[in-house]
């Protein structure tokens, strides 16, 4: 006789119910326990067990409490009393997945007799968020080979591991079955991830493709079209993308990604016009305060170089993250306000955000062209406290910082502890060794870079010549030019006005004039360079034939006009200089001022030649100057009036060389009584009569003096220089 256990059945669910409903944490069930409330609810008529949703308040409360015992306790009272794991397989693995544990979900995974669409998804899924993609994708094909035709959901979550993985093949595969299955067309979220799969290949066509084939396309489409443009360098295309989206697709309005990602595309062509009306579009969206917007911005007005512009979108931002604070110092540097650049770099640091491995480059780069060493040095320590000091783009940045600033032998300790070194590393320290006039370490460092099998680029041929050049290397820089010539390599004007400055610094004017004849295109600093070989040698000649033809190029061009002038007054033609100062006057031409810059204390100090009153130590300057010449004087100082390019009386000419930049700037080092080596920073090169002066200092004060020119190191020291009085 069967016994009606109805009331008792719904009473038992019930209660069960309201206790794991009221149940904070599932870590305390014991197995006995458990095992009596699912016997309560597997109780019926003809003991046949109740249905898995009994059972989702007790998994959700070990979900809850991430207790992976509990699921395997509740899996374990099923098995006793027969539950179909059909039945409970499906909840138990997405149970496991949501406790973090991908190895039991996967156990009980594969004892499932059937596997339902919905469990394939979620442990590739999981997988895929958990950057397991070569996982993902061996759980896919077998997927493929039980025979269980993908979904959307499967679809939109592969594509991302085949791209992450670079399987182009798998990818079109895949593609064409969801051609065969209809989702390319009918799915907005299986074409997004086509079009992001393909970007990633650089496919950019292909995308294009997949999106015109998409029948209700969304703003998620769209946007990874027009950002997988901007990623590619199609930058033209990204907006042309943006355009049609504003005109063609009412119904799909941008977000603040579709905006961000178009902003920096105008950046990129500096397309200030379009930049303008899109800033208009996100204000009137009201997508203006979002971050990725506001950063984009940004980056947009500083590509533009248009500072002040990206200072007001700047503070506007509330808590500016690492990427943008990022954008913000890499953009000022590259507008030469290193020195804001460096503040802002500061100011990052005491926010607590933490910086990565572009920021510090950024900051290097801007501590570099300051040639700001105790600085970079600090950047150094942050760099080996978050552990990039080996890697190999931020140590690009730290073998520059060190090379700019004279210090060869740190540049090439950092170099040597890289973890990995590419084109740009040797690139790099070879630049370094280049500046300083180590020509003959950096050709080593080229020969070792061609064994390891790296491929040359035309920096790397650049800072080859370079180094010949200031090392006075003649023949070796011309046996490299034949070399690169046989090639692969297109040399470019810079290679060729490299060789005409070494050609025409050694007086090989002709062999100099013929190579730029060589060159399809000759441009201005091609025939500047070899004129001022030409007036180092005093080839008036030659230098009026090659005026002629800068002036054919660049009518009026300013630099041809000084150096023309430097070369009449050197030579004693008087008159000419009056001639050409007159005709630079006609076209309000303004020679740019000498200034030298010295580092103390952490501050840097600017001087400018002649002037001697700004300073508020001009008198302290003036005084430890005076002492400094007397005894330069007393060990063979001459003054070489030769570098006074003005007609005026001798004692005057005297006074105006004792006024340069560079020996303002090393009196004021001198008279605070600087510790270790001076450093001094040049905008032009050094003229002869300071550098004869300096040698006799760096021995009077026996102290080492580096000065950085227009174009290279000068290391003073004991009466001499590294450039062997070759520059």
């Amino acid at each position: 006789m069967r016994r009606d256990y109805g009331g008792l059945i719904a009473y038992s669910r019930i209660s069960l119910r309201v206790f794991a409903t009221r149940t904070t944490h599932i870590l305390g069930f014991s197995e006995s326990y458990l095992h009596t409330q699912f016997r309560l609810l597997c109780i019926t008529s003809d003991s046949s067990p109740t249905t898995t949703h009994d059972f989702s308040p007790l998994l959700r409360q070990c979900i809850d409490g991430r207790s992976i015992s509990g699921i395997k306790s509740i899996q374990a009272q099923m098995l006793k009393s027969g539950f179909p794991i059909q039945l409970s397989g499906s909840k138990l693995v997405d149970a496991s997945l949501k406790c973090g544990e991908i190895n039991y979900a996967r156990h009980l995974f594969d004892g499932m007799p059937e596997r339902h669409i919905v469990t394939w998804n979620s442990l590739i899924a999981y997988l895929i968020r958990h950057r397991r993609n070569k996982e993902s994708v061996e759980m896919y094909r077998l997927m493929i080979t039980n025979n269980v035709l993908p979904d959307e959901y499967t679809l939109s979550s592969v594509f991302k591991a085949f791209s992450d993985l670079g399987l182009e093949k798998e990818a079109q595969r895949s593609h064409g079955l969801a051609v065969v299955l209809g989702l390319e067309v009918s799915n907005a979220f299986v074409g997004s991830a086509l079009v992001d799969c393909y970007v990633k290949f650089g496919k950019t066509r292909e995308a294009k493709l997949v999106l015109e084939r998409v029948e209700e396309k969304d703003v998620v489409l769209i946007t990874a079209l027009i950002v997988g443009y901007s990623q590619n360098g199609e930058d033209a295309e990204a907006v042309k993308a943006f355009q049609s989206m504003m005109v063609e697709e009412e119904n799909v309005q941008p977000n603040e990604y579709t905006y961000a990602s178009v902003l920096i595309s105008c950046g990129n062509l500096k397309d200030l016009g379009n930049g303008k009306l899109i800033h208009g579009l996100t204000v009137k969206s009201g997508f203006e305060s979002a971050l990725a917007s506001q950063t984009s911005l940004l980056t947009m007005y500083l590509r533009c170089g248009l500072v002040d512009d990206s200072l007001r979108v700047f503070k506007c931002i509330k808590h500016p993250n690492q990427v943008t604070w990022t954008s913000f110092i890499s953009g000022l540097v590259q507008n030469g306000r290193e020195e804001m650049a460096l503040a802002g770099f500061r100011k990052m640091m005491r926010d607590s955000t933490k910086p990565n491995s572009f920021t510090l480059s950024s900051a290097l780069r801007g501590c570099s062209n300051l040639a700001m060493l105790e600085e970079g040095r600090q950047i150094h320590g942050v760099m080996t406290k978050y552990g990039f000091d080996r890697d190999k783009f931020a140590g690009s940045g730290l073998i520059d910082l060190y090379g700019k600033c004279g210090c060869s032998e740190m540049a090439r300790s950092v170099f040597d502890t890289l973890y990995e070194v590419d084109v740009i590393s040797f690139n790099t320290i070879m630049y370094s060794y280049a500046q300083n006039g180590f020509g003959r370490e950096a050709i080593d460092l080229f020969e070792e870079m061609m064994n390891l099998g790296l491929q040359p680029n035309d920096v790397t041929v650049l800072s080859v010549l370079l180094a010949c050049n200031n090392s006075g290397l003649v023949e070796e820089g011309c046996g490299f030019l034949d070399l690169f010539r046989k090639g692969t390599m297109v040399l470019t004007n810079d290679h060729y006005a490299c060789m005409v400055d070494m050609l025409g610094r050694a007086g090989r004017l002709e062999e100099a004039e013929m190579l730029i004849r060589e060159v399809v295109k000759p441009d201005l600093v091609l025939w500047r360079t070899l004129l001022s070989a030409c007036k180092i040698h005093r080839n008036v000649e030659m230098a009026e034939m090659i005026k002629r033809k800068i002036l054919e190029i660049a009518p009026g061009d300013e630099g041809t006009l000084i150096l023309m002038s430097n070369l009449y007054a050197t030579t004693g033609k008087w008159n000419r200089v009056v001639e050409m100062k007159s005709e630079m006057k006609e076209m309000k031409l303004k020679k740019n001022p000498a200034m030298s810059w010295v580092e103390v204390d952490k501050e840097t100090h600017t001087f400018m030649a002649g002037d001697l009153l700004s300073h508020s130590n001009s008198e302290q300057i003036l005084e430890t100057l005076g002492e400094l010449i007397k005894m330069a004087r007393d060990l063979g100082y001459v003054e070489d009036k030769s570098c006074v390019f003005q007609d005026m009386e001798e004692s005057a000419k005297e006074r105006s060389l004792h006024q340069h930049s560079e020996k303002l700037a090393i009196a004021f080092a001198v008279w605070r009584n600087v510790g270790g080596s001076i450093r001094i920073l040049k905008n032009l090169r050094v003229c002869v009569d300071c550098h004869n002066w300096i040698k006799i200092v760096s021995r009077v004060i026996k102290r080492e003096i580096s000065c950085r020119d227009s174009k290279r190191f000068h290391h003073f020291r004991d009466g001499s220089c590294s450039c062997g009085d070759y520059w």
